[in-house]
């Protein structure tokens, strides 16, 4: 069995990490790959709304696990406390996928793709001190003289989506789920 790739996107704040994952997400299911996403929020989110039912479930019930089976989707709402491990969420809710694209998580054991923007400024966090250079497969910029100890990709040269994408395919931890 081939197993699960997994990666992380990170960056600052407004760099751009959902456009990408929404893009590489694209890009891979146009490969025919089946492709599952993990967002890392730092601050709590509600999926429905006050009033419906599975909100009355999830919060007045205080059921553990609720899950929204709609015609063409489906939402699971879980009560456990956050354990930071994106390996494990993939294992427990994302049997299946050839890829799973994970948006933060910058201090998980993952290979990294790091956006940088020119405008969000700070330094990209490859170059911060303390970071473990070896874990990210990618910089992605807009800035031609950005020099990094990862491969670096610029935004406004062609085929840097195709080129990445592989890049993401090759070096991306491979985990059986």
């Amino acid at each position: 069995m081939a197993g699960t790739r997994i990666l992380s996107i990170v960056g600052r704040k407004d760099a751009g990490k959902t456009t990408l994952a929404v893009a590489l997400a694209k890009e891979f299911t146009r490969r025919k790959r089946r492709v599952m996403t993990i967002k890392h929020a730092t601050h709590a989110a509600q999926m429905d709304r006050e009033g419906t039912d599975s909100w009355r479930h999830f919060h007045e019930g205080g059921a553990e696990r609720v899950v929204l089976a709609c015609p063409e989707q489906r939402y699971i709402l879980e009560q456990r406390p956050d354990d930071h491990d994106p390996i494990a969420l993939a294992r427990r809710y994302l049997d299946g996928a050839d890829i799973v694209l994970v948006e933060g998580f910058k201090a998980a054991p993952l290979p990294k793709v790091e956006i940088w923007r020119r405008a969000v400024g700070g330094t990209p966090l490859v170059l911060e001190p303390g970071a473990d250079a070896d874990r990210w497969v990618a910089l992605l910029t807009d800035d031609r003289s950005l020099q990094a100890p990862c491969r670096v990709l610029n935004v406004n040269d062609t085929m840097w989506m195709q080129l990445l994408a592989n890049l993401i395919w090759d070096h991306a931890k491979v985990i059986t789920t």
